[in-house]
This record gives C-alpha cells, structure tokens and sequence, in this order.
C-alpha cells in the first residue's frame, strides 16, 4: 500500500520516549525507505525552543539511541522537513495554530496530507490533547479524501475500568475506531508477531494448543531494576497497572486466541477481545485466592547491594503499591477449561526476562514413567520475547550409552542467531502500520475495556486491605514465597529462572 504524504506530529516530543524510540523509529524507516518520500515531522510540546534546537535534540537522541548510525546526508534529508511546534495541550488556540502549520506545509506539497498524530505525554493530558483535535478539526481532515488523520495512544490507557471507559468516550466522540491507534510496544516485538504464525502456521502445534494435551501456561515479565528515579510515578501504578493491564493481557491473549478467520486486523481483535472475556473473575480472599502481591525489600542484584521500594526517591513510608504481582487465571471455553494461566510481573527480580512458557501434559507412565531412572521431564515450549529473542521447545532424549538414562534436550532457535542483529525495533513497526492504517498489533478500545474489568476489582480489593497481604520479597529473587506457594497448590512451579 501506498503511504500518502504525511506529517507526522509527536505531542511530548522534548520526553524520554520521543528520544529513546520514537526519533529513531522514524529515522531507521526512513533510510529502509518505508516513509512516504514527501515526510514531515512537527514535534509539539510546552518548551519553547525553535526549529533548530529541536533538530539538534532530534540528531542527539539518534546518535546515542538509534540502532543504525547517521551517515552522510542521511539526517539532513530529514532535518529539512522538522519544526517544533511550543503551545498548550489544553488550549484550543494553540492547535489552531498548529493547524496553520499543517496547511502551510500542504500549501507547499501541492497536495492533502494524511496526519498521525502520536500522543506521547503524561496520561493526564491525554484527554484534553484529544478535545482539542477534535475541536479545532484535526482530526476529521480530508476523510471525504480517503485521507483520514489517525492518532496513537501510549499506555497508560486509563488508570481503572472507569477512567478507560470516560477516554473511550472522548476519543469515540472525536475520532473513529479505525483512526485510533492504542499501542503496546511489546505487540511490535518480533516474538510476539511471530506467535500467530508458530501457532497457525505450524501443524505439528495447532493439535496439541488445548486442554487435552497442555498443563498450564506461564507468562513471566520481570525486571531487575528498580524504580529509579520514577518513584512517584511507580506510587501511582504498581506492578498490576504498569505491566500486567496491558503487556501481560496481550501476551496472554495471543496466546489464547482461537484461530481468525483471516489476518484481517479486525478478526484478530475479535479473537482476542473474546479469549478475554472468557477469563474468570479472580478469587481474591479465602484458603485459596488466585492472586498474590508484593513489594521488594533491600537485596543483592548482580552483586551491588540495593534499596528497598521504601527507601527509594519519592515513596512514602505508608505505601502499600505493589512491585510485584502474580495472578492464576482459568479460561472458561472449550480449549483452555481446567488449564491454569500463571501471570506474573515484578521489579528488582532476579533477572530481566519476558517469555511465554507452555507446559504440556506428561506421557502416560506406563513406559518411562516408572522406574525413577528415567527422569522423565514435560515437553516445554519456550517463547522468549527479550532478551534474546527465540524460540526453544525441550524434549526428552535418551543420553548416549549403554544403559537407558532420559534427558532433557533443547530445539532452539534465536531471531539473533538466525537473522542477525540489526532487526527493526518495536516501534519502527508499530510507527509504519499506523501510517498504513492497519490495527492488527494495536489494541481495540473494547479489548482495552475487557482487560481493566478484570484487573479493576483486583485494585479495589487491594486499595480496602492497605498494606494487608502485601508479601515482602528480597531484591534479587524471584519474589515473594506465596507466589510460588499459589502454583505449588495446583500442582504446578515457576519455570522461567529455573533451569529446565
């Protein structure tokens, strides 16, 4: 598909994520030359700096962040076409002027222009950003064209059930569904977009991706650092907010999913949103609740002593904000009924990882099974979406020799290894299909919804108990122990951070 020509405007752009990802998206899609050749860029924010301090912040931030180096002319071609744009986000004047750019910009090109309007602020003006596209008429440009703006939502989306839903009515007030672009930069991973096709492009998995032959499924997102300097920030979110809303949901989700019936974006947000609705409401009190939540105390973590969340810039003494969260959900559908879904997220773990872990039921034990010998281990199939991103699925092998001794064996395969290195980054991805208008690895404003119904009486439950419940865990572990007690219940333990 034909990009038209676009200009692309970044609300936030003298923030973090504008010089981290966002600036080194755009520059690597444009020397992959997957940008429309008539491009433009107007970064929009409340400092006032002019044009050329900000394509000199812009060429910064793609020599310390950017995965391919600025050679030659390659960023003066982009520098031409790069403004800022300084005025208020909750002031209708300001995107009118705003306005007055974009149709001096379209004076010149000749020609109608699509806009993307790419929302990378605090979650707290996202509203008032939204109103005022709306009000100034930005964003229902030139749609009897074909060319309609389309605008991108980093998370946070909303804070509960109820703020999710008042943004959704916001943006459903201004924009159409198909000009929304709610993003997760975990879905632009390559792992991730890979999931559909291991699944529905491989027989051998398809068969087996049930109740009948699938144990449990572990979907593990932890860090090992801490807050750092986001304290105040983290106070406001926790780890149910911060990670496991959004990243984790969608995880699981694509994972869960029955087939589509075509790769149409639209029939895969079906799918999703409807694996979604199947989950249960958790149980949270009682002998045997399906959640745990805790906070991490001073530790060890690659050797360096480090502070407790307590301690940390920015966090009050009464705090009782999670820093790690584990949930065991169950799926109530045919495929999934009676398989256990164990999610968890946390900080100050004992290692950065985020994989999938699908454990399949043992063979019956009426050969290997039951002479101790044999150390018969379940199949397991590894989905690792960083770091090293790959695939790994460990068998049982029989160990050279004479007598008959089982081993665990592992079918490995690394995007690295195989591909080399220098592969797009998540948001090169998720930047181009916005501006091609297509939703598949975007999240839909009812699957959004979906989500926080489940999480909402979770963050109720724990906002009435205070700290009540709240288990300490050492920097530097896997968490808490009741954590490992919630899976050892159900017959079932950790595996990411073990060795298989």
């Amino acid at each position: 598909m034909k990009i038209p020509p676009t200009i692309i405007v970044i609300f936030g752009a003298s923030g973090d994520l504008t010089a981290r990802k966002l600036a080194p998206a755009i520059f690597n899609l444009s020397q992959d030359g997957l940008l429309p050749s008539k491009c433009f860029l107007i970064g929009y924010g409340r400092k006032e700096i002019n044009d050329d301090q900000f394509r000199e912040y812009l060429k910064k931030s793609l020599e310390l962040h950017s995965r391919r180096k600025i050679q030659g002319d390659a960023w003066n071609i982009i520098a031409e076409n790069v403004q800022f744009h300084a005025g208020s986000y909750d002031n209708s004047e300001s995107f009118d002027k705003l306005g007055d750019k974009i149709k001096i910009i379209e004076a010149k090109l000749g020609e109608p222009a699509q806009c993307l309007f790419y929302i990378s602020t605090p979650p707290g003006v996202f509203k008032p950003i939204l109103e005022n596209l709306g009000i100034s008429g930005l964003a229902k440009r030139h749609r009897q064209k074909e060319i309609e703006s389309k605008v991108i939502i980093e998370k946070p989306f909303g804070r509960d059930l109820s703020s999710a839903n008042d943004l959704n009515e916001t943006i459903n007030h201004r924009f159409e569904e198909t000009q929304v672009f709610r993003i997760d930069h975990y879905l632009g991973k390559e792992t991730v977009q890979s999931l559909l096709v291991q699944r529905f492009a491989n027989s051998i998995f398809e068969p087996v991706w049930n109740r009948n032959y699938v144990s449990s499924v572990q979907i593990t997102v932890s860090e090992n650092l801490g807050v750092g300097s986001r304290g105040g920030y983290y106070e406001k979110s926790g780890a149910l907010r911060d990670m496991i809303q959004n990243h984790v949901m969608q995880l699981l989700a694509l994972t869960a999913m029955e087939p589509p019936s075509s790769l149409n974006p639209e029939s895969i947000r079906d799918e999703k949103v409807k694996a979604l609705q199947a989950i249960k409401p958790l149980v949270l009190k009682g002998k045997n609740p399906e959640i745990v939540r805790g906070v991490y105390t001073q530790g060890l973590v690659e050797d360096e002593k480090v502070l407790g969340y307590l301690q940390e810039e920015g966090i009050p003494d009464n705090s009782f904000t999670e820093t790690y969260a584990a949930l065991c959900l169950q799926i109530e559908n045919w495929r999934w009924k009676g398989v256990p879904f164990y999610l968890r997220s946390g900080k100050r773990l004992a290692s950065k990882a985020s994989e999938i872990v699908v454990q399949f039921k043992r063979p019956p034990e009426i050969l290997f099974g039951l002479d101790e010998r044999f150390s018969l281990s379940p199949n397991l199939l590894v989905i690792r979406i960083q770091p090293n991103e790959g695939i790994t699925l460990y068998l049982n092998s029989k160990t050279p020799g004479l007598e008959t001794k089982l081993q665990p064996i592992e079918l490995a395969f690394g995007y690295e290894t195989t591909f080399g290195s220098n592969t797009p980054e998540a948001y090169e991805r998720l930047i181009l299909d916005s501006l091609n208008g297509d939703g598949t690895l975007f999240i839909r404003g009812d699957e959004a919804e979906t989500s926080w119904e489940l999480i909402s009486p979770i963050l109720d439950y724990w906002q009435e108990n205070g700290r009540k419940g709240l288990e300490n865990y050492s920097s530097g572990t896997w968490g808490p122990l009741a954590a490992d007690k919630l899976l050892l219940s159900r017959g079932h333990e950790w595996l990411t951070g073990k060795q298989y």
